[in-house]
C-alpha cells in the first residue's frame, strides 16, 4: 500500500475579505473532491488573504497511481484560472509490500 501527501501553494484572485476566501476555498476543495479520489483540505495560510496551503492524501496500490491523479489536480488547478500554483510538494509513504 501506498500513501502520497500532496501540498499545493496557491495564490487567489481578486480576494478582499477572509470570508470571501473562505467561500472560494470551500467551493474549490468541493469540486477537487467531487471530481478526484483524494482528502483534501485548507492546512495552511489561513489568515492570508490571496494565499492558501491545501494539503490532499490518497493511498493506492502503487505510486504511479497516485502521481497519476495529483498531476491532473494540479492541471485542474493550472487551468481553472481560479488561482496561481506558487508551489507543490509530494510525499509517499509505503506500507506493506513496496510497488513503487
Amino acid at each position: 500500500m501506498t500513501v502520497g501527501v500532496f501540498r499545493i501553494d496557491l495564490r487567489l484572485f481578486e480576494i478582499h475579505s477572509l470570508k470571501q476566501k473562505r467561500s472560494q476555498v470551500s467551493r474549490l476543495l468541493n469540486r477537487l473532491r467531487s471530481k478526484y479520489p483524494i482528502s483534501i483540505a485548507e492546512v495552511g495560510s489561513l489568515d492570508l488573504l490571496q494565499r492558501t496551503l491545501l494539503g490532499a492524501s490518497m493511498t493506492a496500490g502503487t505510486e504511479k497511481i497516485i502521481q497519476t491523479i495529483f498531476n491532473k489536480v494540479e492541471e485542474d488547478l493550472y487551468s481553472s484560472g481560479l488561482v496561481e500554483i506558487i508551489d507543490t510538494d509530494v510525499e509517499y509513504f509505503y506500507y506493506g509490500e513496496e510497488n513503487h
